[in-house]
């Protein structure tokens, strides 16, 4: 076994109940947990699909998306509530279904108030003091109010047993509700509940101590404790070490650990955090308390676990998106086959952006994640007589998503890829400093192309005449793009690049640099030009770098875990290279990036000391390769109209990089269609807006499992933007 801690029993409670392995399916919101209402009934069949298929894949200890002990603990309105008896019945096909699964898989649900994070007008907190993310200033609870919650808590445990959870997991960090109550920051309360440190911990040991009172003594009580705030008026080390040995007392079968409340600003969860960037916090908690520590945050491969357990930082591992990258992780690892393992690059593209847009979550890499019912013919071999030999001319992101599901459901595919190696756009993205992960995409499609007998034909570049004789029924464009060049005088000056041939080629770039273009791309240059290969943040396992880049004190000297400003244990780095981000539109740089990611590029080329400038009118490149450009700057005085100052500067620069569009790559459609071919297109080949390798594999695996039945011209894609307009109108009434 590669993974002998890894994959070794754990018992709790005294013995009472053994998990069978050390992996913990950490709680995600997925939108699954409100389920679908059915003639006043709340079905939750799909959110049951999605953890037996986690439950087969070997996991041995799962926790579900938050769920409210009341209404004014709802996420949003009508969010998942877990109060009265037709909710717990509701929940019982979950546990049915997992039981079904594995009856070795235990499942844990977890109880979530959001406190002040709630996005609905009946928002409580422990004072009045609203969210800087919220919308509401929350009702400041009164004493009975809060023994009235703790009742509830208890109530809504007593449920999740009746209706089979093995467990709870009590959310008493990341800045909900509990964690609300120990801070400083937002309990500004003198009563039994607010005031000294014993009295603002009490809401936490009480509801523990009653739920442990309330259930059986085999019942699983897990309590999610901040262990680093990451941010100012958040609890000092000996105030957390104080709460982690009372919730022991209360009587918790495991204690894992939260990092960060939703307002910090620091990333503790997308790809650019090192990998375990966190655990050195559950370790300093070792020895502390006697019960077992659950360690969590970027970790995302069976090895990487497994050195965490062998360096005793933790008894158990938390991982969370890693289980939508791939239901079957642990069995893989179990069958010492984790090279096959899908792994998740913490993008937060498909499963957090989803959430936060209202929307049902998925993976960028696994698109059949939360949508288990609409992918159950990607696992079907295509019936004899509909089997097609097909080929596909590009091997990027959809050209592998489309050639690895159709092989494996039988079709016999043959891939052309000009180059020499696959990736496509993965290829240029790996080089991204904080994107180091999607070689381990690479990797997982590599092994998947090998594994179904995929024929790959590298350095072959197609043509009609090939294709049209290859004896293939049909034709997967998966051609990608071409950088769109935009219309500036002197737009051909030697000095000016495309980002491809910045990132792809790695073409010599000088120390002043002018980027055309704000939106993914643009960012994704301006990160690669900023940084030194032997830096910190470049091989994204630096933790010790990355945490003083962003002011976290490794030492917790300061509650709440952060360096003062001017403290010099903070060390952020600065860019290589005098770099200028430039973009056409008003308004905030970079607003199309992802929705909880977006902020974390911004404040990264800010802190690197890149400018940025919007709503420019690039005049001209001259002789000498400097950009003329105008733009407009607010000032105390205005010109004669009210309209904003306009300044028209000259940058000069040693490069200009373009990143202002792509335009599809099409060119064998018209002549194979000419020759009486079918032809399909996916990804870039289909829709060249700004890259998205989470639209183009969601639309290549469509089409994959139903490609036999399809005509040409169809394209399949989740459709989103009719959940995310609804969302849109909600929250207009509730702001309202």
């Amino acid at each position: 076994m590669s993974f002998p801690k890894l994959l070794s029993p754990l018992p709790l409670n005294g013995g009472l109940v053994t998990l069978k392995n050390r992996v913990l399916m950490g709680s995600m919101h997925s939108g699954l947990e409100s389920g679908s209402v059915t003639g006043g009934f709340v079905d939750l069949s799909r959110m049951g699909r999605f953890f037996a298929r986690r439950a087969r894949g070997g996991v041995g200890l799962i926790v579900t998306g938050g769920v409210a002990p009341n209404r004014a603990g709802w996420v949003s309105p009508f969010a998942a509530k877990m109060s009265t008896a037709d909710e717990m019945r509701s929940h019982k096909v979950v546990t049915e279904m997992v039981g079904e699964a594995d009856e070795e898989c235990k499942i844990a649900m977890q109880i979530l108030h959001s406190g002040r994070y709630g996005y609905h007008p009946l928002a409580v907190g422990p004072s009045a003091v609203k969210s800087p993310i919220g919308w509401f200033t929350p009702k400041a609870l009164s004493s009975q109010e809060v023994h009235s919650t703790i009742d509830d808590y208890v109530n809504a445990s007593l449920l999740a047993q009746e209706a089979g959870y093995h467990g709870v997991e009590i959310m008493g960090s990341e800045g909900y509700l509990i964690n609300q109550f120990i801070a400083k920051r937002t309990n500004f309360r003198d009563d039994e509940w607010g005031g000294s440190y014993e009295n603002r911990i009490r809401l936490a040991t009480e509801i523990v101590r009653k739920v442990r009172e309330a259930t059986n003594p085999d019942f699983i009580i897990i309590f999610r404790l901040s262990m680093l705030d990451l941010v100012k008026g958040g609890s000092s080390w000996d105030e957390i070490v104080q709460l982690g040995k009372a919730i022991e007392a209360a009587g918790a079968s495991i204690i894992n650990t939260g990092i960060g409340w939703h307002e910090a600003r620091i990333p503790t969860i997308a790809t650019s955090v090192p990998r375990k960037g966190f655990t050195w916090v559950t370790a300093k908690m070792k020895g502390e308390v006697d019960i077992p520590l659950c360690t969590t945050n970027r970790i995302n491969m069976p090895h990487v676990a497994e050195q965490v357990l062998q360096d005793q930082e933790a008894d158990m591992v938390s991982m969370a998106r890693p289980f939508l990258a791939d239901p079957d992780f642990v069995n893989k690892a179990l069958a010492n086959k984790a090279d096959e393992i899908n792994t998740c690059i913490g993008c937060n593209q498909a499963c957090l952006d989803h959430t936060f847009k209202g929307i049902t979550a998925s993976c960028l890499v696994n698109p059949e994640s939360c949508h288990e019912d609409e992918f159950e013919k990607a696992y079907e071999t295509v019936a004899d007589g509909k089997r097609q030999r097909i080929a596909v001319v590009g091997a990027g992101p959809a050209g592998l998503a489309f050639s690895t599901t159709a092989a494996r459901r039988g079709h016999n595919v043959t891939v052309f890829e000009q180059s020499s190696e696959i990736g496509g756009q993965f290829n240029m993205a790996k080089k991204i400093p904080g994107k180091e992960e999607f070689y381990e995409t690479i990797r997982y499609f590599n092994k998947q192309l090998e594994k179904h007998d995929v024929d790959l034909q590298l350095n072959s570049r197609a043509s009609v005449e090939s294709l049209a004789e290859g004896g293939f029924d049909s034709v997967v464009l998966a051609t990608g793009i071409s950088p769109r060049t935009p219309d500036i005088p002197g737009i051909d000056h030697p000095n000016v690049l495309s980002y491809i041939d910045v990132l792809r080629d790695e073409k010599p770039v000088g120390k002043s640099v002018a980027i055309i273009g704000a939106g993914g791309i643009g960012f994704d240059v301006g990160e690669f030009l900023s940084h030194d290969k032997s830096d910190g943040i470049a091989d994204n396992m630096n933790i010790d770098d990355y945490l003083n880049h962003w002011g976290v004190d490794k030492t917790m000297s300061q509650a709440g875990g952060l360096f003062d400003e001017d403290d010099s244990g903070a060390r952020p780095l600065t860019s290589l290279r005098d770099i200028t981000l430039l973009q056409r539109k008003k308004g905030k740089l970079g607003a199309g990036l992802g929705k909880t990611t977006g902020w974390i590029h911004r404040s990264q080329l800010k802190k690197m000391g890149v400018k940025m400038v919007g709503g420019v009118s690039y005049d001209k490149i001259d002789e000498d390769g400097n950009l003329h450009i105008t733009y407009s700057v607010k000032s105390k005085s205005k010109s004669k109209d009210g309209k904003p100052s306009k300044v028209s500067e000259v940058l000069k620069v040693d490069n200009i990089v373009t990143c202002a569009g792509q335009l599809p790559l099409r060119e064998l459609e018209e002549g194979l269609q000419a020759r009486g071919m079918t032809v399909f297109r996916v990804g870039g080949a289909e829709e060249a807006g700004e890259l998205d390798a989470k639209k183009a594999i969601d639309m290549a695996t469509r089409l994959a499992i139903r490609v036999e039945d399809s005509k040409a011209g169809d394209v399949h894609v989740m459709d989103e933007g009719r959940a995310a307009k609804a969302i849109d109108f909600m929250r207009g009434i509730l702001r309202g």
